[in-house]
């Protein structure tokens, strides 16, 4: 797995613990930024990953 591709899974991650305790402690706008942030997180992990498996380079 490429590198970026790594970092915006672990972002991803952070932003959803991140999340539910905005939502648990009763902050819905700051929710809904992490929840904007764990989109984008994501869309870039697939972007590096598909990226990688298109020029067909190995690790």
């Amino acid at each position: 797995m490429p590198r970026l591709a790594l970092y915006a899974v672990a972002v991803c991650v952070l932003a959803v613990a991140a999340a539910v305790i905005s939502f648990v402690r009763g902050s819905w706008p700051l929710g809904v930024v992490w929840v904007l942030m764990i989109g984008l997180s994501s869309n870039m992990a697939w972007y590096y990953l598909r990226r990688r498996r298109a020029t067909g380079t190995a690790a």
